[in-house]
């Protein structure tokens, strides 16, 4: 299995949403929630070292399928097991908080999953998102319509940002936990995310 250290060198040193420091936050939750769950902390491990290797692709949207199959390469230079390398691809693919395709079955997939959206929320959460919409040239404070706000769908012209995401996704992440851990650990992180929320969304509503 790549160590730490070996892993690091897979993911850009300027990426502060999905770059290592994530990666290895999500490893140390894996650990903590993997061993409350009883679950196979070899496969996890290697999961949350490997799940978010882009490779060669460029879009995000498919960063989960790039990252399983640089997981299944790596894993079979290391002389992996079939069965192992499966269950490990398996986590990978199903991860990703907007692909329903692959869901986490395994309890290791499940404290992936966990742990990936928990580091979305919370102070870290906050941070992350503000982080993203830089990279992506957002409007950082660019409040939610009126018509997003009642109907949760972008207005003509409306881009999403902070603020969008947050009422979208981040908001919604505790409830879409797998293991009793992973609930413990996002309720609390949800708590302290909700109240920044709240004032972001009043005072960029102040100068719209």
């Amino acid at each position: 299995m790549p160590t730490i250290e070996e892993a690091r060198d897979y993911y850009p040193a300027d990426d502060a949403v999905h770059g290592f420091s994530h990666i290895l936050r999500v490893y140390r939750l894996c650990e903590r929630i993997g061993k409350q769950e009883k679950a196979d902390l070899t496969i996890l491990r290697a999961a949350a070292l490997l799940h978010d290797v882009e490779g060669d692709v460029d879009v995000r949207e498919d960063h989960h399928l790039a990252a399983a199959r640089f997981a299944e390469e790596t894993l079979k230079k290391e002389g992996w097991e079939d069965e192992a390398i499966s269950a490990v691809v398996h986590c990978i693919r199903a991860h990703r908080f907007r692909d329903d395709f692959d869901k986490p079955l395994s309890i290791e997939a499940q404290v992936l999953f966990d742990a990936d959206k928990i580091d979305a929320i919370g102070a870290v959460g906050v941070a992350r998102a503000v982080a993203y919409a830089v990279r992506a040239g957002m409007d950082v404070y660019a409040p939610p319509s009126d018509h997003y706000l009642s109907t949760g769908e972008l207005a003509p012209g409306e881009s999403q940002t902070v603020a969008h995401e947050y009422l979208f996704k981040l908001r919604h992440i505790k409830d879409r936990m797998f293991t009793v851990t992973g609930r413990s650990l996002a309720a609390k992180r949800h708590e302290l995310m909700v109240l920044f929320f709240e004032g972001w969304l009043d005072e960029i509503g102040d100068y719209s």
